[in-house]
C-alpha cells in the first residue's frame, strides 16, 4: 500500500448507505469511526461511537446495535489479499451481574480499512479489568470490571467458561467469593 492510499483511507468519508444507515438511529449522538467493506457486496461492517452494525448495501442496519461493551471477545485474522474475518463473541446478561457468551459471529471483508484497529481500541476502552479464575472441580469464571456509557461507576459481572458452571452451586460460591475479594480490593480503607 502506497502513502497516498495510506492517506487516502484516513480521510475517507464513509460510503453513503453507512453514513445514511447511522443517520436514521435514534440516537443523534452516534457517528461512524471507521468500516470494512463486507466479501460479496453484502454491506458493511461499521464501528460507530455505539458499537458494531452491518449495514446492507441499501443502507439499511441488517443487525442490531452490539454495543462494545457487549463484546465478549473479537478476533480479527488477516488474510494475504489484504482482507480477512473478524470473528465476534457477544455477551448477554443472563441474570443480574452474570453474562454468558453468544455464538460467535464471523464477518469476512474484502477490504477492512481502519476497522480492525478501532474495534480493538473500542473494546480495550470498555475493559477496565479482567481476571480469569479455576473453578472448584472444572473450567473458569472471568471477572469483568467495564466501563459503560452514561455511568460514572465501572460495572462487574461473572462470565462463566461453560453453561453448566453457571448452574453449579459450588461453582457460583466461588464465583461470588471472588467477585467480593475483587470488590473490596477496589475500595478505599
Amino acid at each position: 500500500m502506497t502513502l497516498l492510499d495510506l492517506v487516502r483511507r484516513r480521510f475517507a468519508r464513509p460510503p453513503e448507505p453507512v453514513r445514511a444507515a447511522v443517520e436514521a438511529t435514534p440516537d443523534v449522538d452516534e457517528r461512524v469511526l471507521a468500516w470494512g467493506s463486507l466479501v460479496r457486496d453484502e454491506g458493511w461492517l461499521v464501528a460507530t461511537t455505539r458499537g458494531l452494525r452491518v449495514v446492507d448495501p441499501a443502507g439499511a442496519a441488517a443487525a442490531a446495535l452490539l454495543p462494545w461493551h457487549e463484546v465478549g471477545h473479537a478476533r480479527w485474522a488477516a488474510t494475504a489479499d489484504g482482507g480477512g474475518s473478524f470473528t465476534i463473541t457477544p455477551l448477554t446478561e443472563v441474570e443480574p451481574g452474570v453474562q454468558a457468551r453468544l455464538a460467535p459471529r464471523r464477518h469476512a471483508l474484502s477490504e477492512p480499512g481502519e476497522l480492525p484497529q478501532e474495534v480493538r481500541r473500542r473494546v480495550d476502552r470498555t475493559v477496565v479489568t479482567s481476571q480469569r479464575f479455576p473453578l472448584p472441580d472444572r473450567g473458569g469464571v472471568v471477572l469483568v470490571a467495564r466501563r459503560l456509557p452514561g455511568r460514572a461507576s465501572r460495572e462487574w459481572t461473572v462470565v462463566f467458561d461453560d453453561d453448566v458452571d453457571r448452574a453449579d452451586p459450588v461453582a457460583r460460591e466461588e464465583a461470588r467469593r471472588r467477585l467480593a475479594a475483587a470488590l473490596a480490593a477496589e475500595q478505599p480503607d
